[in-house]
């Protein structure tokens, strides 16, 4: 079928292919240097206690067959080590089944930890990854030219991605609709970059510029994917550098670099043409590629449903292998930044003037005086729930008081996930406490006279002095 593959799009699924292998590699990195505190056996949510409770057929993983953190470091490392693989070509050396074969390993590896990630894996960027894995699959290698149909559903999620972020934010925040969410999402994002305190001092124009171009790049240029070329390259690349305006703004762990990625295939690259000699696909290929397409095309109807509804919901899976999801972000925006701020003491008896030691994290703001850093496209995973935590106690779910238990308790793989631990490891804190702070970016008079980019200022108790005895236990 000489309708089947697209030559011109060669160097386009080249670039395509090594650009998702690195986000890959990245999520499976996270995965591995993260796990023990937050699923392992003794972690915050632990893997063994949820499986025995939800069905292999609500969420299919290998860990429903065993499970030990052990199994689980093999499983995300080997996942490292086949993304840089991936990331080297390997694929191109092999036989076009077994390319599509190697990329099938990282998906069903990463479905594996997301469906048993619980609330810690509960983000978008993760089924978006999945979804855009699994149709990696069926791209080809060096002995085919890049499929037409699987081209055209990498742009199908990118459409789903942008508009669907697009109306979630017209039906919701009145400030998008007003062009001023601008005024306080740099400020109260989920965890701001260095550049941050910047971006939230532009002027309010500048602001409202910024949000009127993010609607027409959300709303109007995701129809121009399907139009013909060069036109569909412009849109692909003005996504592109929106996606990387919003790197520049905050971190947001792969979710502007997956989309990033997702946007490649459809950049028709100059010298993008497939080698003369290349055979046609071969006809098991084509019917594999055929079948692909309609059972996307058939799940795809509950996104569509949902994104077109007036009550649409956000990164939402509707089928447990994640392969057609629906998208969004920032359906509404916070005016002012709450933190919640861990801190221990030695005293055996905890008063309000005893010696209160902070906890400091990676990546949310703590310290008034620490710049925040770029981490992104790494997902500290604590660091957003802590964000979610501090919006409302309702998100703080079973997994708060066990993390409290394992401050107490000095536990190695908890600190692991944090900057600093204000206590020698001999010597553990007798009680540890949380207080919710309100935090705001300081001006640039106050920036100079203090070094201070935040201003912070106590707000209540979040939970009171606690000592190991008292805190909530695993599940």
């Amino acid at each position: 079928m000489g309708w089947f593959t697209a030559p011109d799009y060669w160097l386009s699924r080249l670039v395509f292919q090594r650009a998702l292998a690195a986000v890959y590699l990245v999520a499976f990195l996270t995965a591995a240097r993260q796990f023990r505190a937050l699923l392992g056996e003794r972690g915050m949510l632990p893997i063994p206690w949820f499986v025995e409770r939800v069905p292999f057929r609500l969420a299919p993983s290998l860990f429903h067959w065993r499970y030990s953190d052990s199994l689980f470091a093999t499983v995300a490392w080997g996942g490292c080590a086949v993304s840089a693989a991936l990331l080297a070509g390997l694929d191109s050396w092999l036989p076009l089944w077994g390319g599509m074969l190697l990329w099938l390993v990282p998906w069903a590896l990463y479905l594996s930890i997301v469906n048993v990630g619980q609330t810690w894996y509960g983000f978008g960027w993760e089924s978006l990854l999945l979804e855009t894995g699994f149709l990696a699959v069926f791209l080809g290698n060096d002995e085919v030219a890049p499929p037409v149909l699987v081209l055209f559903l990498m742009r199908w999620i990118l459409f789903r991605v942008e508009f669907g972020a697009g109306l979630i934010k017209l039906r919701g925040d009145a400030c998008w609709r007003q062009l001023t969410c601008l005024y306080y999402h740099h400020e109260t994002q989920p965890m701001p970059g260095p550049l941050s305190w910047f971006f939230h001092h532009l002027p309010a124009p500048l602001h409202k510029a910024e949000v009127a171009a993010n609607h027409v790049t959300q709303l109007l240029v995701p129809f121009l994917l399907f139009t013909p070329q060069p036109i569909a390259t412009a849109a692909a690349s003005l996504m592109i550098l929106t996606q990387l305006w919003l790197v520049l703004s905050g971190n947001f762990a792969w979710l502007n670099w997956i989309t990033i990625v997702l946007a490649l295939p459809a950049v028709q690259w100059p010298s993008g043409a497939a080698p003369a000699s290349v055979p046609a696909a071969p006809l098991w290929y084509e019917v594999v590629v055929l079948a692909v397409t309609v059972l996307v095309v058939a799940l795809s109807y509950r996104p569509v449903l949902n994104m077109i509804s007036r009550r649409q919901v956000m990164n939402r899976s509707f089928d447990p292998l994640h392969l057609v999801n629906t998208y969004g972000a920032f359906g509404s925006i916070s005016r002012v930044r709450y933190e919640v701020v861990v801190e221990g003491t030695l005293d055996d008896s905890p008063r309000e003037d005893s010696d209160w030691r902070e906890y400091e994290f990676r990546g949310k703001p703590g310290d008034p005086r620490r710049w925040p850093r770029q981490f992104a496209p790494y997902h500290l995973r604590l660091d957003w729930l802590m964000w979610f935590v501090a919006l409302s106690p309702a998100y703080a779910g079973a997994w708060f008081g066990v993390l409290m238990e394992r401050l107490l308790e000095n536990d190695r793989d908890t600190l692991r996930l944090l900057r600093r631990s204000p206590f020698p490891p001999d010597r553990p804190p007798r009680y540890v406490r949380a207080r919710l702070f309100r935090y705001r970016y300081t001006t640039w008079e106050e920036l100079r006279a203090t070094g201070s980019c935040w201003d912070r200022t106590y707000v209540r108790d979040f939970l009171a002095p606690t000592r190991l005895a008292e805190t909530a236990r695993k599940p």
